[in-house]
């Protein structure tokens, strides 16, 4: 493989587009928009248990892992996964002394992929924070929206999140340092200097716990990724979706690539980052990431075409990155109100061969996103 030069990352920002519902959601219980200004977020360095934990003076966060699981029977059946948790600062709100303003929204997202199965199986909740139903720690990494969870104790984090036709129950192990996005954690996401976001990933969790799925209990081990992102600015207007992928290398190398599509696909902003499994960092700069899609595959509920196979050009190597199964859309319309393509997918190198596994996310497929 070509060891790239070094270069500037720019983040995605991409949980960010999730929340567009939030809009909405803020409109019929009457409260005010958010602001349209923004300032540039300055330089800072990223603290750890306490930058683990909740920045409630920032408008958006989120805590996301993803990853592959095979399940310790002899049948060694193979799953994916992802949760992610959601917190929304409501501007509006702030000022009110009533214990029922909904100051902070709690959202989440949960998700197995059953690859023998063929199938993709979701849910989602959302509420206010307070009252005990939701809550989200400013110490270090605790998250609760009613009976889901994601809780850190040192070097590891568990994640409980049962939901009616299946559920998760997961043990997650730091086995590399953390891996600080963009400039020492301040991360670019769109042309403007405002539009950044702090930022930092834990690649390569060592994972085992179990999953359930319609009243089958399977034991499982495999790897994990957890990125959490915490920003003031919306996405440049232009963005009408992206295109992101978090891989874990065999290896022990992590990559991350993403492009930002306008409505006539070219991209905004591009970008990523590789770490090897030695702990050399490589960020790539605008313009070094292209995404070429191979094959595409319709959605039944949606009617959206997703590039479910892609080429992808990287500093570090040309990869294609290729879905497990094709249906793992995800319809978040009761929550964060997006339709969005994320699911398990295989990596392969410039040689043809398999060289890791990880996350492939599609949005503003099914409709653009509006910021």
């Amino acid at each position: 493989m070509t060891k790239p030069a070094p270069a500037r990352f720019a983040s995605p920002g991409r949980r960010r587009l999730l929340l567009d519902g939030l809009t909405g959601f803020a409109g019929l219980a009457g409260l005010t928009a958010w602001p349209d200004q923004a300032q540039a977020l300055g330089a800072k360095a990223l603290v750890f248990p306490r930058d683990r934990g909740a920045h409630p003076e920032f408008r958006t966060e989120w805590w996301y892992i993803t990853g592959h699981a095979v399940s310790q029977a002899a049948d060694a059946r193979r799953f994916g996964f992802q949760l992610t948790f959601f917190r929304s600062r409501v501007d509006g709100t702030q000022a009110l002394t009533s214990r029922f303003a909904a100051r902070q929204l709690v959202f989440a997202h949960a998700a197995i992929t059953d690859v023998q199965g063929k199938k993709l199986w979701h849910d989602q909740r959302i509420a206010r924070a307070g009252f005990g139903i939701a809550s989200s720690s400013e110490q270090d990494m605790a998250v609760v929206l009613r009976d889901w969870s994601l809780k850190a104790d040192g070097s590891s984090y568990t994640a409980e999140l049962p939901a009616s036709d299946f559920a998760l129950r997961l043990q997650f192990r730091e086995t590399q340092a953390v891996l600080l996005q963009g400039k020492q954690g301040l991360s670019r996401k769109g042309p403007d200097e405002k539009q950044a976001s702090y930022y930092y990933s834990q690649p390569q969790l060592a994972t085992r716990g179990s999953l359930q799925l319609q009243g089958q209990n399977f034991d499982v081990a495999g790897k994990a990724w957890l990125d959490h992102e915490w920003s003031q600015e919306l996405l440049h207007p232009s963005a009408v979706g992206w295109d992101w992928m978090g891989m874990n290398l065999d290896d022990g190398s992590a990559l991350t690539a993403f492009r930002l599509r306008d409505k006539d696909g070219a991209a905004v902003w591009d970008g990523g980052s590789f770490r090897s499994a030695s702990g050399e960092l490589y960020v790539f700069g605008r313009g070094e990431v292209e995404f070429k899609p191979v094959r595409r595959w319709k959605s039944p509920l949606s009617q959206a075409s997703y590039p479910v196979e892609w080429t992808v050009r990287t500093p570090a190597d040309f990869y294609t990155v290729k879905a497990v199964i094709d249906n793992q859309e995800l319809d978040s319309r009761s929550s964060t109100g997006a339709i969005y393509w994320e699911g398990l997918s295989e990596l392969t190198d410039s040689n043809g061969k398999r060289v890791g596994l990880g996350y492939l996310e599609m949005t503003g497929y099914a409709q653009p996103l509006k910021l």
